[in-house]
């Protein structure tokens, strides 16, 4: 997908708003008087306008609650009588619901949104008056799909000769990738356009509206309390995305993976974006088909990826050039595209993390003139990704590898390849060839909310010097605790997480990593 945008240079002027779309706040509600109250919380959240979804009234008297709804209300309005036929809740007759929406714009609303399939009704009833102060939002949702390019460009341009003031546009994304056929959309609008689309995978097209020139997002109140799938909160746009900085030139950034919601990487590279005023931004991106996504996506602002389960193996195909450590491990983790040629360079940052820490943990305040790790018998627990990425890095660093996992055969596989030893789990509580060993745990044995479980008997933790596991919620496992209680030294996974991020974070804008700001953050 090539957008054009221009280049504004590296810096966001942090506080100043870089652009005019605005934050719209749906208030759904069983009574008036519960409105007028979500108007406030709207206002101190710092939405710009709010959404009067008058369908969700129980009881409703149009000219009494509408004039005291705009009265009161502390923002602009817009007004909204969604019928069950468009998404909505209203279930009576047609006549009546557009009264109100007419009697809405008669009585002072900022905005009022009326469906496609009702706008030549709406116009007749209203004998082309319009009192300037109202624009007339003219909307169409889809809940089943994302039209073509060529179906999505009809379908504004029938919107616009409906009379709209705003064209709205809402689909259904069944994959990420329908998401760049709205934003080509938003881009070459000429005029206002709120294009929205929903679900999960639509997320980008909520959060990065400001770069293609959308009129509004909508916003939620309060997490899950949402008027159409995949809304943000107010708060993670203006706190966690700086909705308010982004604007043409942002470049786009994310964590690729399926699932991927639980991913705590927004919030550690915004965060770091944020500090040192650099011009991009960090998303959630639900991925089904990662070859797809790249070659949708593959314009330069769209500029550098995080990769996790379970496309890791699959991302190293879709790369230009690959770093030869990610090549011999066979997955990478962190994807850069080069901005003077677009082309995509793979690398994988999971092991340095882990192995740096080990190192680290291993030297506590001597001084070795090469890695502590070299001659050390180094043994990896788990034979996916990860324990691979591991077991690279241990051997690069002079240890001899000993790889277990659950089924022998896989752990005969990438032995082979890394020059190692295969063991079976079960075997790993009688193997002690010698003391003083390494034991790093790769797989997701503890993890919550399984926190009783552990890869090996505490007996067995004695022969080992250093136990890691990379699994990081919770920070203390069982594994480490019982390591700590054998006399072993511990090194948690979350200096992995941070220790991956830290290489991805200077691949992705050229800046040492604030190691002190991603610690604070990760705590």
């Amino acid at each position: 997908m090539e957008l054009v945008t221009s280049e504004v240079g590296l810096k966001m002027e942090s506080g100043t708003r870089r652009n005019p779309t605005l934050i719209c706040a749906p208030l759904m509600a069983d009574t008036v008087d519960q409105m007028l109250s979500l108007m406030q919380k709207a206002k101190l959240s710092g939405a710009d306008l709010v959404e009067i979804r008058l369908d969700w009234l129980k009881s409703f008297n149009p000219r009494t609650d509408i004039t005291n709804l705009i009265k009161h209300c502390p923002l602009p309005t817009l007004f909204t009588y969604r019928p069950i036929w468009e998404g909505g809740q209203y279930a009576g007759d047609e006549k009546s619901r557009l009264d109100a929406l007419r009697l809405a714009m008669e009585l002072g609303a900022d905005h009022i949104d009326v469906e496609l399939k009702a706008i030549d009704e709406f116009n007749d009833s209203v004998h082309g008056y319009r009192p300037a102060k109202c624009k007339v939002i003219v909307s169409s949702h889809n809940y089943h799909n994302t039209p073509s390019s060529e179906d999505l460009g009809n379908l504004v341009a029938c919107i616009q000769a409906s009379g709209a003031d705003i064209v709205k546009i809402a689909t259904t994304a069944l994959d990420i990738t329908d998401v760049s056929r709205v934003f080509q959309i938003t881009v070459h609008s000429h005029v206002p356009i709120i294009a929205m689309v929903m679900g999960e995978r639509g997320l980008m097209s909520r959060v990065l509206c400001p770069k293609f020139g959308g009129y509004l997002t909508f916003g939620t109140l309060d997490s899950g309390k949402v008027s159409a799938p995949g809304q943000p909160t107010i708060e993670d746009l203006l706190n966690l995305y700086s909705f308010r900085q982004l604007g043409p030139d942002t470049k786009i950034y994310g964590i690729i993976g399926k699932p991927v919601s639980h991913s705590k990487s927004p919030k550690l590279y915004n965060e770091a974006f944020k500090s040192v005023g650099f011009n991009g931004v960090y998303i959630h991106l639900l991925v089904d088909d990662v070859g797809k996504f790249f070659e949708t996506y593959s314009s330069t602002d769209f500029a550098g990826f995080s990769c996790t389960i379970p496309h890791k193996e699959d991302a190293l195909k879709c790369c230009d050039e690959v770093d030869p450590v990610a090549k011999s491990i066979g997955a990478v983790n962190c994807l850069v595209r080069r901005p003077t040629d677009g082309k995509l360079f793979g690398c994988n940052t999971d092991h340095v993390g882990a192995i740096t820490a080990i190192e680290d943990g291993l030297r506590g305040s001597r001084h070795f003139s090469e890695s502590p790790l070299a001659g050390k018998l180094f043994v990896v627990i788990g034979a996916g990704g990860a324990g691979k990425a591991l077991a690279y890095g241990a051997k690069e660093k002079g240890a001899r590898v000993v790889i277990a996992n659950r089924t022998y055969e896989r752990a005969r596989e990438i032995a082979d390849t890394v020059g190692g030893q295969a063991l079976s789990l079960s075997d790993l509580d009688t193997f002690h060839p010698e003391n003083g060993m390494i034991l790093a745990n790769t797989t997701s044995i503890g993890m919550q909310p399984k926190v009783n479980e552990t890869p090996i008997s505490k007996e067995a933790l004695k022969h080992y010097a250093l136990v890691f596991d990379a699994v990081y919620t919770p920070k203390i496992t069982r594994l480490l605790g019982e390591a700590l209680e054998a006399g072993a030294k511990i090194v948690t996974g979350i200096e992995m997480f941070i220790g991956q991020a830290y290489e991805q974070y200077e691949r992705f804008t050229g800046l040492p990593a604030p190691k002190e700001l991603f610690r604070k953050i990760v705590a």
